[in-house]
């Protein structure tokens, strides 16, 4: 059972501040489920996401689970090698003068750039310029962060993650700020990745980066899922007009999802 998960939170509680973000939630993702989480602000996605990432932890409990690929205790940086994350906090960490070269690199060592006493080897340098030659950043890699488009800087911590080959992404709102045609961009290289094998876990509320290749959307509302089920049946115009708690109309063309207002 443990490989065949990558996530499995059981009856988990979390607490920040006075507030109760999530009370016995549970739900999995198995290895090659590419799965969506939508839900409004407030819902719980970035207390999920900062759970991944070991900044906070649930509330101790005997009968409570936490496991990754089906460990419980991780040394982080080899998590990190295995399961790939890219935020909107990860992008807000890295200074504007770091060389996007380096910004790929330091996904190898976990850190938020290329520090004097890392060493980078051959094969290191060789992987990265891969990555990037991939998602058509390799022009980029000798200019500084900070002069980089929202969408540029998006792909270069999408080849972070990218560089140790992890066996899962999960992405947070990842064309979040992003004009039209890098936004589809982006997609359409997540999509090509799905693709070729690597499972995604999508945090969102933006119905468009739910794209074919998502078997499965968990609808979390105040904490809670108030849905589990495949696109299809998740992405209708009564569930989301329940989850967003406003009467929306879904529809549904090439594959892709929009929400507009319902008609009164």
């Amino acid at each position: 059972m443990s490989e065949k998960n990558i996530l499995t939170l059981r009856n988990l509680s979390v607490v920040r501040g006075r507030q109760t973000v999530f009370s016995e939630l549970s739900l999995s993702v198995p290895v090659g489920c590419n799965t969506a989480i939508l839900g409004p602000n407030g819902a719980g996605k970035s207390t999920f996401l900062k759970l991944l990432t070991r900044e906070i932890y649930p509330v101790a409990a005997e009968d409570s689970e936490l496991t990754i690929f089906g460990e419980k205790l991780w040394n982080v940086r080899e998590l990190r090698s295995r399961l790939g994350i890219v935020s909107n906090d990860l992008q807000h960490h890295f200074p504007e003068d770091a060389l996007g070269r380096d910004v790929v690199l330091s996904g190898f060592f976990s850190t938020y750039g290329v520090w004097r006493d890392l060493s980078v080897s051959r094969g290191q340098r060789q992987l990265a310029r891969n990555v990037m030659r991939m998602l058509e950043i390799e022009t980029l890699s000798q200019r500084e962060f900070g002069t980089f488009s929202t969408g540029e800087q998006r792909r270069f911590l999408l080849a972070r993650a990218l560089v140790n080959s992890p066996e899962a992404l999960v992405l947070d709102e990842p064309t979040s700020g992003l004009d039209l045609k890098s936004a589809f961009r982006y997609l359409q290289k997540l999509r090509e990745l799905m693709t070729a094998g690597t499972t995604v876990i999508l945090v969102t509320h933006n119905l468009a980066e739910i794209t074919p290749e998502f078997s499965r959307v968990i609808l979390l509302k105040n904490g809670n899922v108030l849905a589990d089920d495949t696109r299809e049946r998740a992405l209708t115009s009564a569930r989301l007009s329940e989850l967003f708690d406003f009467p929306l109309s879904v529809s549904e063309k090439n594959g892709f999802y929009s929400v507009v207002p319902a008609q009164p």
